[in-house]
């Protein structure tokens, strides 16, 4: 069997992906305020490239004789990104910093199918995890950008300004 752990990772993209959209389409649901007009398109945005990226990925876990995960459940239970209730009691900001925190914990596993799909020679995977990582880096760098805040890609530079 080729590729194991690059499969592994890829189908825990699946669900967190899947996951992932919906948080975003909940900020987009319960966002209220002065900026609303802006962001709840922008929140389109973002689902649309999310989603995108969960067919990429699935199907490239396919071509790889993989199975990825394709029900509610499933992705419930292997998600690494928390579900919560919507509520209209979060205010923008903090919707924001939720999906910096998503985005981050994205990063961080794209990263790690980038480095086993290194190992494993899959070069072809890791091409589409060093782009995705790319797109998430540059939503991070803008939503921080937002939030008045420097991009902090690089983790040793988040852990000094926290």
């Amino acid at each position: 069997m080729k590729f194991e752990q690059t499969k592994e990772v890829l189908n825990q993209l699946v669900a967190d992906l899947s996951q992932f959209s919906v948080v975003i389409h909940q900020t987009h649901w319960y966002m209220r305020g002065p900026e609303f007009l802006t962001l709840h398109p922008k929140m389109d945005e973002y689902m649309d490239q999310i989603n995108d990226q969960l067919d990429v990925i699935s199907e490239r876990l396919i071509t790889l004789d993989g199975a990825p995960y394709s029900t509610l459940q499933e992705f419930a239970d292997h998600t690494g990104i928390e579900d919560e209730i919507g509520t209209y009691e979060r205010t923008i900001p903090e919707r924001m910093e939720k999906l910096v925190e998503g985005y981050r914990y994205l990063a961080d596993l794209y990263q790690k199918g980038i480095d086993v799909s290194g190992e494993e020679g899959d070069d072809s995977t890791q091409d589409i995890f060093i782009a995705n990582k790319t797109d998430i880096e540059k939503n991070i760098w803008m939503l921080q950008a937002k939030l008045g805040k420097a991009p902090g890609i690089d983790a040793d530079s988040r852990a000094k300004t926290r």
